[in-house]
């Protein structure tokens, strides 16, 4: 989940702030609770997660 957190974040401004970074880190844990668990999975999931902060601040 780092990985995938860290790789998402870096398409943010100087990384993301702490409530964008925790916004997807939060999807990301929902996610692996339900059951997703492999890179590629936890991948669309934090890129959805980013598309709707991205949609939000528009």
């Amino acid at each position: 989940m780092d990985v995938v957190l860290e790789e998402t974040c870096r398409q943010l401004p100087y990384g993301g702030d702490h409530d964008s970074r925790r916004f997807i880190a939060e999807r990301l844990i929902e996610a692996a609770q339900s059951g997703h668990s492999t890179l590629g999975e936890l991948g669309i999931i934090a890129r959805h997660a980013l598309a709707e902060l991205i949609a939000k601040g528009s």
